[in-house]
């Protein structure tokens, strides 16, 4: 690596990280003041769930249309434009009282998310190939500590209008795009070319990933996510159960993600220590124990320790396998984003399904059970590739 490359790498992950932390404080607030949302404009259960299905969808098309558009050449603008986009959604969001307004918002809305979250998946994989180092645990780290502090904005604004913190909170997102729109051809830049060999790699070069391989990859992503989103919609639900008090109840999500966060801040080191293979099948071997240990205690304090081991073992999965689906470029990064989101909108209804015929504790060893299944098989998931 030549040292003329060091500050546009040090400049290409500083922006990176803004860049995963701006997503995350946009996504809490938008996802903790729905409520509000929904009051405002006076839509029922189903009309709540038509518009999040709604960004659901954009967000798909978006992941798809993001993986063909995605190339070194165009990371600028689709990060630029796709922040831009995703704040005018989010005050747009704010400003809609019907339920056909916040269709059309909220599709927009997950499409720009989408563009977005591809676009910075594919530039953070280059950035670390650039690096030749771990870098996407601290990466995806940021995007949690910008979610806690989008939740904890949220938290403190809860008595102020929504319409207000969604345009403040999206003016501030796209005047920091817009300042730092000169900075994002770092990403660009031939420094940050892939080498393999000795020789810079081009992009439509990359080596391919067996089709076998990348939806084995997919299929891991899925199971994590459908775990994260358990934790988002029952952890708080399982302490309630339990006899804990709202503010503790609350606090199991809380100790979930700031276990992930501090999982992702060292998994980094881990991974370039012990390999992605052992990182992520340790880790996840972690997360199944914890959380059924956790399940079947009958005390708060051992379910907020399980929630918490929960979120501190997967906190290195997704990461690994982002950066394994890099190997095969933008497209493949998409394939395993799209089939790891279909798992984080299936996991609360189907647990919510299962808890129907059973008990939620049971119905919560599902997530325990894909973790165990993601320690089995990521050997064979994050193998390396073949030239």
């Amino acid at each position: 690596m030549k040292q003329t490359a060091a500050p546009e790498l040090v400049r290409s992950r500083r922006l990176l990280t803004g860049y995963f932390a701006g997503m995350g404080v946009v996504m809490a607030v938008w996802g903790a003041r729905m409520p509000a949302v929904q009051h405002t404009a006076d839509l029922s259960t189903a009309g709540l769930a038509l518009v999040l299905l709604a960004a659901a969808l954009g967000m798909v098309a978006g992941l798809q249309a993001g993986g063909r558009l995605a190339h070194p050449a165009r990371f600028p603008v689709l990060l630029t434009c796709g922040a831009i986009a995703l704040a005018a959604c989010l005050a747009a969001v704010g400003v809609c009282r019907s339920l056909e307004s916040l269709l059309v918002a909220a599709l927009v809305f997950g499409a720009a998310h989408g563009v977005l979250d591809v676009a910075a998946n594919a530039a953070a994989v280059r950035c670390q190939d650039a690096h030749a180092r771990p870098i996407m645990g601290r990466l995806h780290a940021s995007y949690s500590l910008g979610a806690l502090t989008g939740a904890a904005l949220a938290a403190i604004t809860a008595h102020t209008s929504h319409t207000l913190l969604f345009a403040v909170v999206a003016a501030c997102a796209a005047a920091a795009a817009g300042a730092t729109t000169r900075l994002t051809h770092t990403v660009a830049s031939p420094a940050l070319a892939p080498v393999h060999h000795g020789a810079a790699l081009d992009p439509d070069e990359q080596r391919r990933l067996s089709r076998r391989r990348l939806w084995l990859l997919g299929a891991l992503a899925a199971a994590t996510l459908l775990g994260e989103g358990a934790a988002a919609d029952w952890a708080s639900v399982h302490l309630h159960d339990l006899g804990a008090t709202a503010a503790t109840s609350a606090a199991a999500y809380a100790a979930y993600s700031a276990a992930m966060a501090a999982g992702r801040l060292a998994g980094d080191r881990l991974t370039a220590r012990f390999g992605a293979p052992a990182a992520v099948r340790t880790g996840a071997a972690v997360a199944a124990l914890g959380l059924a240990t956790g399940l079947a205690g009958s005390t708060i304090a051992f379910a907020l320790l399980g929630w918490a081991a929960f979120g501190l073992g997967l906190s290195v999965t997704i990461p690994s396998l982002i950066t394994a689906a890099g190997q095969g470029g933008p497209r493949a990064v998409a394939t395993v984003a799209v089939t790891g989101y279909v798992g984080l909108l299936a996991g609360p209804a189907v647990i919510g399904a299962l808890a129907t015929v059973t008990a939620l504790p049971h119905a919560l060893l599902l997530p325990a059970l894909l973790a165990a299944a993601v320690a089995a098989l990521a050997p064979k998931a994050l193998e390396k590739p073949t030239p």
